[in-house]
């Protein structure tokens, strides 16, 4: 072993077995809504994941292609205050309820919450001050970074003081996992994910239309024309919803096909094939890239995966190649609850109440072929 690599290893006191601590650096930027901390996570080979206390986001995904060359592969601006407020919400965790919720109403034990209306006539992400929008706490691990984020009864209208946490690990192995929790001291909702966009090219390469991916969903959640779901589940057979088996986004992205015009592209919840409530399931999306052989294995215990093909990611803040982001640049792979499910009693529930805590998983596993 090089001696680089001995200095990071240790002795489990336990098991006597070998482990690597992860390097970890960080530095402070400072911003018009204060103080930034970045922290950059490093295993072994010497891939690295970036994490950012605005948002607790991933700003950072730097691994190896087919022949070991190591890139970003996460769509990220240049400037770490650019992810406030911005319309993409890339890399950061969404909140109180990620995705929408039908005209903002939300109704708890019999008491109706006005949320704000910021997508069409819809609530979205939590509203304009969501958590996306929040710098949380950090807490370095040995192997990655716990953030935290107290919202405060009232806060968008939600009820309930809600303690949110996000920690996140990375391992040897090239896993990235994110273990999501929350409890509260009334009931409210709450719906997490990690609104991350990928290209496994290269972060700054360009479309992502021709990658391919399979989604272990045979079903998806059809929408009206504002994105709400109707409350039915259809089937994928036969539409260009079907990703049961690999093929190139772009394959059918141009279809004649009402969802799909509805929102420009992919932006649509698919149930996943398996789920229990508490369940791991390890491989619900798959993307590889045809150039780089980068492949990205998506696991989750949460019921659904919103996939959204960066439609509108034009206009957005300048990245490290000092241009904004084209349409279709990056593809976000949302584990997550359903969206309004608080208005749909057949979905999965997302209410927490006091006593009661909300724990959700999602894997982010890169590797090659």
């Amino acid at each position: 072993m090089a001696p680089a690599l001995w200095k990071r290893v240790q002795k489990n006191k336990k098991t006597s077995t070998p482990f690597f601590d992860m390097k970890i650096t960080k530095r402070a930027v400072t911003s018009p809504f204060g103080e930034i901390t970045l922290f950059n996570i490093e295993n072994a080979s010497g891939a690295s994941v970036e994490l950012s206390s605005l948002g607790a986001g991933i700003v950072a995904a730097r691994v190896p292609d087919k022949d070991g060359r190591i890139e970003n592969v996460v769509l990220a601006y240049a400037n770490p205050a650019d992810y406030m407020a911005d319309g993409p919400c890339l890399g950061k965790i969404p909140g109180r309820y990620a995705n929408r919720i039908c005209k903002g109403h939300l109704q708890v034990d019999g008491a109706t919450h006005q949320l704000s209306i910021n997508n069409g006539p819809n609530a979205l992400h939590g509203g304009p001050t969501g958590f996306q929008n929040r710098i949380w706490e950090a807490e370095e691990l040995p192997d990655g970074v716990k953030f935290t984020y107290r919202s405060a009864d009232g806060e968008e209208n939600y009820p309930g003081n809600l303690t949110a946490v996000a920690e996140y690990r990375w391992n040897d192995n090239n896993v990235l996992s994110l273990n999501l929790s929350t409890t509260t001291d009334k009931a409210t909702v709450v719906n997490l994910t990690n609104h991350a966009y990928f290209n496994l090219e290269g972060a700054d390469s360009g479309t992502v239309l021709t990658h391919k991916m399979k989604i272990n969903a045979s079903r998806y959640l059809p929408t009206d024309e504002t994105q709400i779901p109707t409350g039915e589940f259809a089937e994928v057979k036969g539409t260009p919803m079907d990703f049961l088996e690999a093929k190139e986004i772009g394959a059918d992205i141009k279809k004649d096909f009402t969802p799909l015009k509805i929102g420009k592209g992919y932006d649509h919840c698919w149930v996943n094939d398996g789920w229990e409530k508490g369940k791991m399931i390890d491989e619900i999306v798959t993307l590889t890239a045809p150039e780089s052989g980068r492949v990205l294995t998506v696991g989750s215990t949460q019921p659904g995966v919103q996939i959204y093909t960066g439609n509108w990611l034009a206009g957005c803040p300048l990245n490290a190649s000092g241009r904004c982001y084209d349409d279709y640049d990056g593809v976000a792979i949302e584990m997550q609850g359903f969206p309004d499910a608080p208005n749909k009693p057949e979905f999965p529930s997302q209410e927490l109440r006091p006593g009661e805590e909300y724990r959700q998983t999602i894997r982010f596993a890169f590797s090659v072929r």
